[in-house]
């Protein structure tokens, strides 16, 4: 096994744990959709009840963060896995871009992860493998 095959292992590995940790922390998001409907539900009438379009933003934005993280997540698992196949070079490029965004371990992640793809070793391993799934058996 080539040193190129075992960075590209490694970064499969860590793109799984990193996507469970992502999906993980976007159900944080939930307990703010859950004071958004106690908001609604009124929970918390009184002489200082928040506005209903207050209960509303607290579903809406949640809500959207929520799925963005968790949609996120599953791509990283995607990639960790095209990563173990080689294939699907330019999935891979996108989405360590994009959990660069992820603060502190997607940062380093995805950058270790554009630091490994872009050697030209890697992108014939990427290659390889397309052109041997080509060939008829």
């Amino acid at each position: 096994m080539t040193q190129d095959e075992q960075h590209l292992d490694l970064l499969s590995v860590f793109h799984y744990v990193v996507g469970g940790l992502t999906a993980l922390f976007s159900c944080v998001f939930l307990l703010h959709l859950a004071m958004g409907v106690a908001m609604l539900c009124g929970a918390f009438d009184g002489e200082d009840a928040p506005p209903e379009f207050m209960g509303w933003l607290f579903i809406i934005i949640p809500s959207i963060l929520a799925l963005a993280g968790w949609t996120l997540a599953g791509f990283m698992v995607a990639v960790g896995r095209k990563l173990k196949k080689r294939t699907s070079y330019t999935l891979c490029l996108v989405v360590a871009g994009i959990e660069c965004i992820v603060m502190p371990f997607g940062t380093v992640l995805g950058v270790f992860t554009l630091v490994v793809l872009s050697r030209e070793s890697v992108k014939g391993l990427f290659s390889g493998s397309r052109s041997v799934e080509s060939k008829p058996d």
